[in-house]
Parts: C-alpha cells; sequence; structure tokens
C-alpha cells in the first residue's frame, strides 16, 4: 500500500473540515470534542500558514434538524470556523460530494489530496473518505481530529477507533486512506 508521509505543498492538498457545526458538537462527547477541536483549530492555523487551501463543508439539515439550516445549531462552530475567502461547500447527505460542487472545486484547483477532520465519524468523514479514493483522490484522515456521539452500544472513543483502524490504507485502486494523528500532519 501506498504510504503517505507527510502533506508537502500547497500546490495539491487541501484542509477539508466536514461539518464540524453548532448542533452536531452539542451532540457529540464532550470529552471527544475538548481534544478534538483544538486540534482541528490547530491545524486550519498551520494550513493557513502554509498557503494550503481550506474547504469547510456545511450540512443543510431539513426543519427540526440539529442542523436545520439558518439556524444557531447549522453555523459552522467558533474554533473552526471559516475565514473570509475560505470556500465552504454545502451539502444535504453524508457524502460531502453528492450533489455538491466539492469535486469541481477540487479539480478547479488541482487538488488530488485531501487531508480529512471534521464530524460525523460514522457518517460523513466515512463516506466522504471512502468517496474520495473512488474518485482518485489520496486521503489523510487526521485520526484524533474526527467527532462522533456515544451510541447505546459502544462510545464514541470506540467508534472513532473503530473507524481509524478500518479506514487506515482503505482504497480503490492507487488511492488510498491512511490515518495520522493531528501532531503528524505538515503542511
Amino acid at each position: 500500500m501506498q504510504s503517505i508521509a507527510r502533506c508537502t505543498g500547497t500546490e495539491n492538498t487541501v484542509l477539508l473540515v466536514i461539518d464540524t457545526q453548532v448542533g452536531l458538537v452539542e451532540l457529540m462527547s464532550q470529552e471527544v470534542c475538548a481534544q478534538a477541536l483544538p486540534r482541528m483549530s490547530k491545524l486550519l492555523a498551520h494550513a493557513r500558514a502554509s498557503g494550503t487551501p481550506v474547504i469547510h463543508v456545511q450540512h443543510d439539515g431539513g426543519k427540526g434538524h440539529p442542523l436545520e439550516t439558518g439556524t444557531a445549531g447549522w453555523k459552522i462552530h467558533e474554533a473552526v470556523k471559516p475565514l473570509d475567502g475560505e470556500l465552504v461547500v454545502r451539502k444535504r447527505e453524508s457524502d460531502s460530494f453528492f450533489e455538491t460542487s466539492l469535486q469541481q472545486e477540487l479539480a478547479n484547483k488541482g487538488i488530488r489530496h485531501l487531508v480529512v477532520a471534521g464530524a460525523m465519524t460514522e457518517f460523513c468523514v466515512d463516506t466522504t473518505c471512502r468517496r474520495a479514493t473512488s474518485l482518485g483522490y489520496d486521503v489523510t484522515l487526521v485520526g484524533d481530529a474526527h467527532l462522533t456521539r456515544d451510541t447505546d452500544i459502544i462510545s464514541a472513543a470506540q467508534i472513532i477507533a473503530h473507524h481509524n483502524l478500518v479506514l487506515n490504507e482503505f482504497g480503490a485502486g492507487e488511492h488510498v486512506i491512511i490515518v495520522k494523528p493531528a501532531a503528524e500532519i505538515i503542511f
């Protein structure tokens, strides 16, 4: 399997921050959030300082959904708030590519490598990472900078650990997902 040692150069890499919105963060394990949100914030600072493009993905939920479009819960969390000029791609499904402009935006920028962080681990993060490889992108999933909530069956930490395990080295053709901690991501 291919290994991605570092995120070199800004010309073909993007930091993709998925659905880190107030309404989801409020549902998440506060223990996980207390660790992951500062990591995401640092990743954003490093990407911005290096000139690496940042794209935020924002879920448009329907009426009554925690991410109901236009509500306080729909807003991107203050810890990872987009700067003026940073692209925000809006979506309605777990797949950040499905019926959005994301793939076209990546093509316009010549992006071939996605560094992914955000929420929710087992839905939007997982789906977007897997889809990206089948579309011809290499992915670095930031293993300690994605979020989910506890379920009746397993904890958020277990869900995150499981997805880090199954997604690491998942691939489609020549394209692969590599899971790395935030401390090992160098833009």
